[in-house]
């Protein structure tokens, strides 16, 4: 089949050329079409009990993750001057585009009993700026009187807040435009005019920026990808020819990538990212291999055409195969149920093939436009310090193989130890650094309020209108009280607060009167709460139609998964000591909630994607080498960089996340590439040298070892690259790939050879020298004297189907 392939794409170059131009064309035209998620969440599938909960609560109130919060700490907000500018930006905010409403100690409202139709009117206490420090303080004291404020925007440290509701729908909508930046460009206009610091955080301002940080990041990456591996690729051929060849394969494949995620109408995430560098990191390795298959045969025999049909057929099915694997570490992300996991396995594998298309269609076609290699761009085959490197590593597998198996039982030993003090643990923003300005506004908002990530109770009376029961109102009260004493909850807010609310505004403002209905009050009170009710009323946001149910609102620390489940399990057995299962239906969610149990769910199906990829991989090693021992024999130096790299994950305290756990799926599918491309050129080895293991292992090393070698130290260097990232889970994907393609360079370069020598006599079966299907045309040369370049007259016209095998 390949050299039947071979032979085509050589005689097509014009036509092939013309499909790709115009399908990279068509892709670029999708390409703008991509846009960037904002929406949070994404992580469990939509069955999940917890996303369940999550989109009842959304659909009975407003979502809880709509928040923007804004912090003041300085005694100058409570000058005359500062407060009013501080309630002309709340005035600002809230005409701006896209902003529900905006609440601050200058933006808040007081309930006015209205005697004559039995109902509370809104009156904001700050109708206007005040105009002198008697009127500010005058009606602080008033704000300060009002409880149902308390601790929630402003504290006994002199913390301000302003809390800026933006429209939920419309923030996750492609109509969002540029809503939050304009907020910010407001706010940052108060900070210049007043000189005030202002904090910001809440999800929506934290979405955002981690949004635009990811869509600038995946264009430095692409662009330092593109220089780092330029540099590489002149430093290994000494050829400017080679090197843009090669940038021009890569750069056709990042504009399939990207603008397949716009054909597939996906959106931009931080996961996806990772796709257009990392088509770059993976595509480089491809060219790297048939370029030099293609100098090394060139210099054998002198002839272009021959040289470049051999390519094709001789380096097709294995640079296949080992595009396959990595393929199919990627692929087993599309078999989980969450929806960022599965848009990132389904592109990144398919474009991990598209790249092997174009690098076998592109590189052999421009190469035979090209004049025949001279000397120099052959010089790269004699290097001194190669040779003495490969020499190096045929003495070890030689002589020193009791060594090597020492030395790899110490890295296993070590390794394992490393993987005893592995924790499970994420939180909702530790990808950004702890110096970043986001990372120390939410630390500043967790120090004065607890924390902004929501959380949320809703409490279900399995009754109309028994939300406003006193028994439900008492237990709510309870709950509210003992939710108190945890360190990591903001105050919470509910209906209960709201009925207090009421009453108090009921006795004209008297803070003494904060408190639940009493059964004497309730004659006179209820008609007014009553009136609470309607669709403009207050309770609105405690309540759903029917009064049945309701929900406890509040904010925790971003404390991270493994503290957030011991809360969570706290919490719950106080609920249910608190209200009785049969009576009430009690749920907690929100964003912190949603985000506890996407972050457990990715972690357990990302470890079963890595078990089926490794199942995956040694199936389609099987099919190629049709030897169960070879498989195990090839699994084995590409496992130990799995074990040292969980174990290193260990000694530097790199937690098993969401963003972490990917390593190993990603570096397993393109660590085996190394096995691969050796024992296929092994096997090669063995037919010619007529089945002696010891001449064809030490031949495999001096060939395919010096690719492998090429092509680990692209990819360690392009996935180093990723420790420039803002995002802590970016930095550690790329130090750890990085160093586990390292390892498996060494394994598959030491080990595996040991291997085959220590077991010649029982591993390298007859079955393995023969595949089990017949698809590698390793006997046969194609037609030289059939074949004809458009254009050009091959120099040998001799009929050579008698080359049965490699000469090198």
């Amino acid at each position: 089949m390949w050299a039947w392939l071979s032979s085509r794409i050589l005689r097509n170059r014009t036509g092939i050329l013309v499909i790709l131009g115009l399908l990279t064309a068509y892709f670029a035209y999708e390409a703008k079409y991509v846009e960037m998620s904002y929406k949070f969440g994404g992580l469990l599938p939509k069955q999940d009990s917890a996303y369940v909960h999550y989109e009842e609560l959304l659909s009975k109130f407003s979502e809880d993750g709509n928040v923007i919060i804004l912090g003041v700490k300085d005694p100058r907000l409570y000058t005359t001057e500062m407060f009013s500018d501080w309630w002309k930006l709340g005035r600002d905010l809230t005409a701006q585009d896209g902003v529900d409403s905006v609440f601050s100690e200058a933006n808040i409202f007081e309930l006015v009993r209205n005697d004559s139709l039995k109902r509370f009117d809104l009156k904001p206490i700050f109708s206007r700026p005040p105009t002198d420090q008697v009127q500010l303080d005058s009606l602080l004291q008033k704000v300060r009187s009002l409880k149902f404020y308390r601790n929630t925007l402003y504290n006994n440290s002199g913390t301000s807040l302003m809390m800026v509701f933006v429209n939920s729908a419309r923030f996750n909508s492609e109509d969002r435009g540029d809503m939050v930046e304009l907020i910010d460009a407001r706010v940052k206009a108060f900070e210049v005019e007043s000189k005030l610091t202002v904090h910001r955080s809440g999800l929506p301002f934290i979405r955002t920026v981690v949004t635009q940080r990811t869509k600038s990041e995946m264009a430095m990456f692409v662009v330092l990808m593109v220089v780092v591996v330029s540099g590489l690729i002149l430093l290994f051929f000494k050829s400017w020819r080679v090197m843009l060849i090669s940038l021009l394969v890569v750069s056709v494949g990042v504009i399939w990538a990207v603008g397949m995620i716009g054909l597939f109408g996906y959106k931009l995430t931080s996961v996806m990212a990772i796709i257009p560098p990392l088509v770059i990191v993976i595509g480089i390795p491809n060219c790297i291999f048939l370029i030099n298959k293609y100098h090394f045969e060139y210099a054998q025999h002198r002839n272009k055409v021959k040289a470049l049909s051999r390519v094709i057929y001789r380096v097709g099915m294995a640079s296949f195969t080992t595009n396959a694997t990595t393929a199919v570490g990627f692929a087993t992300f599309a078999l989980t149920y969450s929806d960022v996991l599965k848009q990132f396995g389904i592109i990144a594998s398919i474009n991990i093939m598209a790249v092997f298309v174009l690098s076998i269609l592109l590189v052999p076609i421009l190469f035979s436009f090209q004049d025949e290699p001279k000397d120099r761009h052959l010089a790269h085959l004699d290097r001194l310090w190669v040779d003495r490197v490969m020499s190096k590593v045929i003495h070890i597998v030689q002589h020193q193989r009791a060594m090597v198996y020492a030395v790899t039982a110490l890295v296993v030993v070590v390794g394992l130890i490393g993987v005893t003090r592995l924790k499970n643990e994420s939180r909702v923003v530790d990808d950004l650094p702890a110096d970043d300005l986001v990372m120390k506004d939410l630390h500043f908002f967790e120090e004065e309020f607890k924390g902004v990530m929501p959380l949320e109770i809703m409490v279900d009376t399995r009754k109309k209108g028994g939300a406003l029961k006193d028994a439900t109102l008492k237990r709510i009260s309870q709950l509210q009280d003992s939710m108190e004493t945890y360190p990591e909850f903001s105050r919470s807010l509910s209906i209960a607060d709201a009925v207090k609310f009421v009453r108090q505004s009921f006795y004209g403002g008297d803070p003494e009167r904060y408190g639940l209905i009493k059964s004497n009050e309730k004659s006179f009170i209820l008609p007014y709460l009553e009136g609470a009710k309607d669709k403009g009323g207050m309770a609105r946001a405690f309540l759903d139609e029917d009064q049945r149910t309701t929900r406890i609102t509040m904010q925790v620390a971003d404390v991270g998964t493994a503290r957030m489940d011991v809360i969570v399990a706290k919490l719950r057995a106080q609920v249910d000591s608190i209200f009785d299962p049969t009576k009430y239906r009690v749920v907690l969610t929100g964003a912190s909630v949603l985000f506890l149990e996407g972050s457990k769910y990715m972690v357990k199906n990302l470890i079963i994607s890595l078990i089926l990829a490794v199942v995956l991989i040694s199936g389609l090693m099987a099919l190629l080498f049709n030897s169960f021992r070879m498989v195990l024999v090839s699994l084995v130096p590409n496992l130990i960089p799995m074990i040292t790299t969980a174990g290193l994950m260990g000694y530097l305290d790199i937690p098993i996340k969401p963003s972490t756990i990917l390593v190993f799926s990603i570096a397993f599918g393109i660590a085996v590439d190394d096995a691969i491309h050796y024992l296929t050129k092994y096997r090669q080895e063995l037919k010619m040298n007529g089945g002696q293991v010891r001449g064809s292992v030490i031949q495999a090393i001096r060939e395919a070892g010096v690719s492998m070698m090429y092509t680990s130290i692209v990819l360690f260097c392009g996935f180093s690259l990723f420790v420039f990232s803002d995002f802590g889970g970016t930095q550690a994907l790329g130090l750890l790939v990085s160093f586990t393609l390292l390892v498996a360079m060494l394994t598959n370069l030491l080990i595996l050879p040991s291997l085959l020598l220590s077991f010649e006599k029982t591993m390298t079966t007859k079955a393995f020298q023969e595949p089990l299907l017949d698809f590698m045309d390793e006997d046969e040369d194609i037609d030289l004297g059939e074949l004809r370049i458009e254009g050009e007259e091959p120099k040998n016209t001799v009929r050579t189907t008698t080359d049965s095998v490699d000469t090198e």
